[in-house]
């Protein structure tokens, strides 16, 4: 595909849809690992005698890598080639998850996992990158609708699969399970996915480049350490202290140099900032939200963590089905990006407060609010990724998707702690479990079980107000953002 527009890119790839399905596929392998560690815990622990910290680090060590570097790994793919970029992160993704399911120790598995961190930020974001760059303008709602739902997928089923593989096999195989979709990926990509770059070649900013990726991964650890270390603690605050001073110097290096790896003009642009706030305020909403239900559905409820996940599936089912079907992208051009990006941030909402009033009466009122929520997600999420996207030349795309990919994990590392840290402060306990274990009585364990169920319906109320927010904030942004373009073509 050529770099400078053309008829083609008018016109979108010939092979624009078989290379979105290869493109979904290496997403997928990406999205699965986010999830797929969590239920396998119990099992490194007693195999490779891993320690809590350990355990932290496995997780961890794979998130802070890939936040960090997504802004770096898009200006790489913007620079040197999206295509090349996608291969290289197919290829360290695949010898990562190799070496992780081989591991013999919890050191080992650490490294692999922060290899393969560096693999999912070449992909997360030469895989959007690279659909701006094959599909026609009225053609990329869709596409991105169907990206954003391979997300949901992948956040969906990763539990589910690694609860089965676990069933079946030793833990190792929820990390070689990558190979072959990381290898026949990485075969379509190499024969169908065209090459594409920016044309003028901007000299790298590693110094940018450096910075970013030591001041992301540091607001990250803060973020993830606080409910553990408490938000006051030296670790945190002088993590956090760090992050801010190194991100500062970032924002003026980028403002002073001729070729910035991120334009900070963009923040400028009203339809940027608008769809920016948004993504932000959805992934705290949805991911801490997301994070107390799981814990509902299994302490309140009586669910194992397998069945917990299957209870959670509707959401994406919700997102998959009218994504793939085209109708949230039919509904979106129908609306308008501001409209339909306020209307699905207050359906979300809306299933937000659903669970919050109604999942304490047992499961029914829980899948309202997660079809709720997916209806949401379905609308909201690929209209702001497409105006973020918009937003940014063609020739930047690895940058926009970059800058998509970071503020998400931003978001989902806030939500978590934010809002567990509401549900700490309303439940006197460490823990359910511990509140149960300490109760010498039914009645007293009654009284812990209400305290805990009070304490998550406050925190899914704060989740919702922060959604709702969100909506209304960025749907105002690309509104006027929107008026402002039509005055000034009707001025000229």
């Amino acid at each position: 595909m050529p770099n400078s527009p053309g008829p083609q890119a008018l016109q979108g790839h010939p092979q624009r849809w078989i290379v979105l399905g290869v493109i979904c596929l290496a997403q997928l392998t990406v999205l699965l690992d986010n999830t797929v560690l969590n239920v396998a815990i119990p099992s490194l622990t007693r195999e490779l005698d891993a320690s809590t910290a350990d355990i932290q680090w496995m997780i961890n060590a794979y998130s802070l890598v890939q936040s960090g570097l997504l802004l770096t790994a898009g200006s790489a793919a913007d620079r040197y080639g999206r295509k090349k970029m996608l291969i290289a992160g197919l290829v360290l993704f695949g010898a990562g998850s190799l070496i992780a399911g081989l591991a013999q120790s919890t050191g080992q598995l650490i490294a692999a996992r922060a290899g393969m961190g560096v693999g999912g930020a070449l992909l997360i974001t030469t895989t959007l990158a690279v659909v701006m760059q094959i599909f026609a303008p009225e053609e990329q709602p869709r596409a991105i609708g169907i990206w954003a739902a391979v997300n949901a997928l992948g956040f969906a089923t990763g539990p589910l699969l690694g609860g089965f593989m676990l069933n079946h096999f030793w833990w190792g195989a929820i990390f070689l399970i990558n190979l072959p979709v990381a290898a026949l990926a990485l075969t379509a990509a190499v024969v169908l996915v065209p090459e594409s770059k920016n044309p003028r070649g901007d000299r790298p900013d590693l110094l940018g480049a450096l910075l970013s990726t030591v001041g992301m991964a540091a607001l990250v650890y803060a973020i993830i350490s606080g409910p553990a270390h408490g938000w006051t603690s030296g670790r945190v605050l002088l993590t956090a202290a760090v992050a801010v001073v190194v991100l500062g110097a970032f924002a003026y290096w980028e403002n002073r140099i001729p070729y910035p790896m991120l334009d900070l003009d963009f923040f400028r642009d009203r339809r940027f900032t608008g769809a920016v706030t948004g993504v932000v305020l959805i992934t705290f909403g949805m991911a801490g939200s997301l994070f107390l239900l799981t814990q509902h559905l299994q302490f309140v409820l009586g669910y194992g963590p397998l069945e917990a996940g299957v209870r959670t599936v509707p959401l994406a089912l919700a997102i998959v089905a009218l994504n793939f079907s085209g109708l949230a992208a039919k509904w979106t051009a129908r609306l308008g990006a501001p409209l339909a990006i306020g209307l699905g941030m207050v359906l979300m909402s809306a299933g937000l407060v659903s669970i919050a009033v109604l999942a304490a009466g047992g499961y029914a009122g829980t899948l309202s609010g997660l079809v709720l929520i997916g209806a949401g997600a379905a609308l909201a999420n690929p209209a702001m990724a497409h105006a973020i996207m918009s937003a940014i030349p063609p020739e930047k795309a690895g940058v926009g998707a970059g800058v998509n990919g970071t503020l998400g994990e931003f978001g989902n590392g806030l939500g978590v702690a934010v809002l567990g840290a509401v549900l700490s402060s309303r439940f006197a306990a460490v823990s359910l479990p511990v509140g149960l274990a300490a109760a010498t009585s039914a009645a007293e364990r009654q009284r812990v079980t209400d305290s805990f169920s009070a304490g998550l319906e406050v925190s899914q109320l704060v989740g919702a107000v922060a959604v709702l927010t969100g909506g209304l904030l960025a749907a105002a942004l690309l509104w006027r953002a929107e008026r402002a373009d039509s005055e000034l073509v009707v001025a000229q």
